[in-house]
């Protein structure tokens, strides 16, 4: 495990990939945190979102910070505007969606660290934080399915209805 080091991010500044069209900008990685978290802000388009999934190794944690997202943890609906924060302990089912008609933002912890590598693997670096995501492709959904296992995050069907 590696030392804790100072992190500081002006505006415009860091690493963002896309997603399966959302763009996440990372503000702490697990090589600067000691392995103890990751913190990414996403951005999410209109209808953007993650299929159910799990996670075996991190706990994961979002505060909506513009937009509204709806959550669906274990069965139940959230819906988060600018200021909710929501929790979702590890092996607890879990998606997001942006069901607005806008943008949303919101702040992505994981603790401990990790799953920002399972994000730099699959996903495509953007040439600057203010790069709008790409749309998803099948090749980037494959790339996604192939290596959750990889980094315990298991996908699962979308709900029927």
């Amino acid at each position: 495990m590696s030392e804790t080091k100072l992190i500081e991010h002006s505006p415009g500044s860091g690493k963002a990939y896309s997603a399966v069209g959302d763009r996440y900008l990372v503000l702490a990685s697990g090589q600067q945190t000691g392995g103890a978290y990751c913190l990414l802000e996403a951005t999410v388009p209109p209808g953007g979102g993650p299929p159910p999934h799990y996670h075996t190794r991190e706990e994961e944690s979002f505060y909506v910070l513009e937009g509204e997202m709806t959550f669906t943890v274990d069965g139940r609906t959230v819906v988060g505007r600018p200021g909710s924060f929501v929790q979702v302990p590890r092996n607890v089912p879990h998606a997001f969606k942006n069901a607005s008609g806008k943008p949303a933002k919101m702040l992505v912890q994981c603790t401990p660290a990790g799953f920002e590598e399972f994000m730099l693997e699959f996903a495509t670096e953007l040439p600057s934080p203010d790069s709008p995501s790409n749309p998803p492709t099948d090749a980037e959904v494959q790339r996604l399915l192939g290596l959750a296992p990889k980094y315990g995050i298991h996908i699962l069907p979308p709900p029927e209805g």
